[in-house]
């Protein structure tokens, strides 16, 4: 399908939402790939994963850009040829890019039950909030890891810790925003949070103050 969704936060940033819905081969026909990649999707076992990559690749060309402007860094951190940072995220049939002129995280999740399992290996502090028999639990563990998966691509630093290192303040799920921060050997940030829900998935990105 066309492009899902476009959030435009400020004159500097812009998010775009891509759902998949179209073939392996549609895709691969409307993309433009630099070599390395084209050896990656090529490596890929799962069609799944193909499509999610290249619909990333669309969501480069809505944005105005193409695949030979993306590069990634040694830690396999994605940037753009140019002043902007990007932040790419898939899961399922959903697929987002953010571009900004500040720093910035991205992650997408589909919000299923099976995320309480594993609550205590990324949730601390957070337990101090949480409220086990609400209806609402869920949806809010899913925020949290989403919070801290966009806020480990910002830093993108071997050893950072979700459970550890990482602290989402208390929110409210309508207020769509939060507060984090990240705590790790002498460095200290903060980030301003923003999520939303789409189809059932959760969106959220991360600035870094």
């Amino acid at each position: 399908m066309p492009l899902y969704k476009t959030i435009h936060i400020n004159s500097r940033t812009q998010i775009l939402v891509w759902k998949v819905t179209e073939s392996y081969g549609e895709l691969l026909e409307q993309v433009v790939l630099n070599d390395s990649n084209r050896i990656r999707l090529d490596g890929m076992k799962s069609e799944m994963h193909q499509r999610a990559f290249l619909s990333v690749r669309k969501l480069l060309q809505e944005a105005g850009h193409t695949d030979l402007d993306l590069f990634y860094d040694q830690f396999g951190k994605p940037h753009l040829q140019g002043e902007k940072h990007i932040s790419i995220t898939h899961s399922h049939n959903f697929s987002a890019i953010i571009i900004s002129d500040e720093t910035v995280g991205i992650d997408i999740e589909l919000q299923r039950s099976k995320i309480i399992r594993i609550a205590d290996k990324f949730c601390d502090s957070e337990f101090q909030f949480l409220d086990l028999e609400s209806e609402e639990y869920i949806g809010k563990l899913t925020v949290i890891w989403g919070v801290k998966e966009a806020i480990f691509k910002i830093r993108n630093e071997k050893g950072i810790s979700f459970k550890n290192h990482i602290s989402v303040c208390d929110f409210k799920l309508e207020s769509k925003q939060t507060i984090a921060e990240l705590h790790f050997d002498n460095l200290v940030k903060d980030f301003k949070i923003h999520f939303e829900e789409i189809e059932g998935f959760t969106l959220v990105y991360a600035f870094e103050n």
